[in-house]
C-alpha cells in the first residue's frame, strides 16, 4: 500500500488551488468568446436604449464581440428584467437598468424577481437630471411660487411624467412629501405625449428628464424652475437646484446601469466593470457622444461594491417613498 505522507499531501492540495487559480484566469482572460446580449426594457428611443447601444458600440470594439442590444418592453423594464434573472449566470446575457429598476421594486405588488437579490449590479454607464418646469400660462418663477400656487388651489396643480415607476413619478411623489403639497400627478405612455400636453396647457407643470425638455425651457416654450440633482448641472449652469429652491437634500436623477444575473462569476462581473470604466474614461467619441446627449458620467470608483452599496440605498429610498405616498401598481 501506497502511503501519503503529510507533506506530499500539502503539496498536492498547493498544486490544485494554483491549477484553480491559473483556470479561473484563464476565463476572465478568455471572456467574452461569443457575443454578449445587452436587455433593454424599453422599446428603441429612450434613454435607457440609448445608453445600452453607446456602450455596447464601445465596448464590441474593445472586447473582441459584438454586444448586441435587444429590446424587450413591457411593465416599466419588469418584462426585460426578468428575462434576464431566468437566463444563464454565464456574463452573456445582461441587463441595462435603470432608477426603475430600484423603484419597482416596491412599486410594483406582484414581481416574480427581487431586483436586489435576482440581479448583480456590475456597473452604472451614466445619469440625467431631471428638471421641473411649467407651462408659461402658469403663475409661477420660481420653486416657492410653485408650492405656494400648489397649497392655494389643492388637487387642482398637475404634474405630468412620462409613466408610471420613472424617476419623474416618484420625485414628483417625493416633492409633494417634501413640501406638504397635493399635486395631482398625470402618467403619460413616454415623454413626448406628456411634453406636447405640457405646451398645450393640458397640465400644468412636469417633472422629467433635463436633456429633452431643455430645448423648449431655452425656446421660452416651458419655464425650467429647478433641476432635480445636489449640483447644478454645467449645460443648464443658470437653473438652480431644489436644495437652492429651499427643497433641503432633494437629489434625484435617473441613472442608467448595467446588472448580471446573480451568480455570474466573479471575474467576469470585474472583467465587465472593468472594461466599462476604462471606456467611460478613455473614450473620446463616447465622451462626446454623452455631451451631445446631456448624459453625465457616474460618480467614481463605479465599482460593482461601490455600486451595489449605491443599488442598496436607492431601493431603500424609494420604497420608503412609495409607502409613504401609498403609490403601487398591481
Amino acid at each position: 500500500m501506497k502511503i501519503t505522507t503529510p507533506t506530499q499531501t500539502i503539496y498536492r492540495i498547493a498544486i490544485a488551488v494554483a491549477c484553480a487559480a491559473t483556470a479561473i484566469t484563464a476565463a476572465a482572460q478568455e471572456y467574452p468568446v461569443k457575443p454578449v446580449r445587452l436587455v433593454v426594457g424599453y422599446a428603441p428611443g429612450g434613454a435607457t436604449d440609448l445608453s445600452a447601444r453607446m456602450m455596447a458600440d464601445a465596448l464590441s470594439k474593445d472586447m473582441g464581440q459584438p454586444f448586441i442590444v435587444e429590446n424587450r418592453p413591457g411593465a416599466n423594464s419588469n418584462i426585460g428584467a426578468e428575462s434576464v434573472v431566468r437566463s444563464p449566470a454565464d456574463g452573456y446575457t445582461l441587463f441595462v437598468g435603470s432608477i426603475s429598476t430600484t423603484i419597482n421594486q416596491s412599486l410594483y405588488t406582484k414581481l416574480s424577481f427581487d431586483a436586489g437579490r435576482d440581479l448583480v449590479p456590475v456597473a452604472q454607464l451614466n445619469f440625467v437630471p431631471n428638471i421641473l418646469a411649467v407651462n408659461p400660462q402658469l403663475p409661477v418663477s420660481s420653486v416657492a411660487e410653485y408650492v405656494a400656487y400648489a397649497k392655494k388651489h389643492p388637487g387642482k396643480l398637475t404634474c405630468a411624467s412620462p409613466g408610471n415607476g420613472s424617476s419623474a413619478h416618484l420625485g414628483c411623489e417625493l416633492f409633494k412629501l417634501r413640501t406638504g403639497t397635493q399635486i395631482l400627478h398625470v402618467p403619460y405612455r413616454g415623454s413626448s405625449p406628456a411634453v406636447g400636453d405640457l405646451l398645450g396647457g393640458q397640465v400644468d407643470s412636469m417633472m422629467d428628464n433635463l436633456p429633452p425638455l431643455l430645448p423648449q425651457v431655452r425656446s421660452g416654450k416651458l419655464k425650467g424652475l429647478a433641476v432635480t440633482t445636489a449640483q447644478r448641472v454645467s449645460f443648464a449652469s443658470d437653473i438652480p437646484t431644489m436644495q437652492e429652491s429651499g427643497i433641503e437634500g432633494f437629489d434625484v436623477a435617473a441613472w442608467f446601469a448595467i446588472f448580471a444575473p446573480t451568480g455570474t462569476p466573479a471575474h467576469v462581473v470585474d472583467k465587465l466593470n472593468r472594461a466599462i470604466n476604462s471606456q467611460l474614461a478613455n473614450n473620446t467619441d463616447l465622451k462626446g457622444r454623452y455631451e451631445t446627449n446631456g448624459f453625465l458620467m457616474p460618480p467614481a470608483p463605479n465599482s460593482p461594491t461601490s455600486f451595489k452599496a449605491f443599488v442598496q440605498s436607492e431601493l431603500k429610498r424609494w420604497g420608503e417613498t412609495a409607502r409613504a405616498a401609498n403609490v403601487k401598481i398591481d
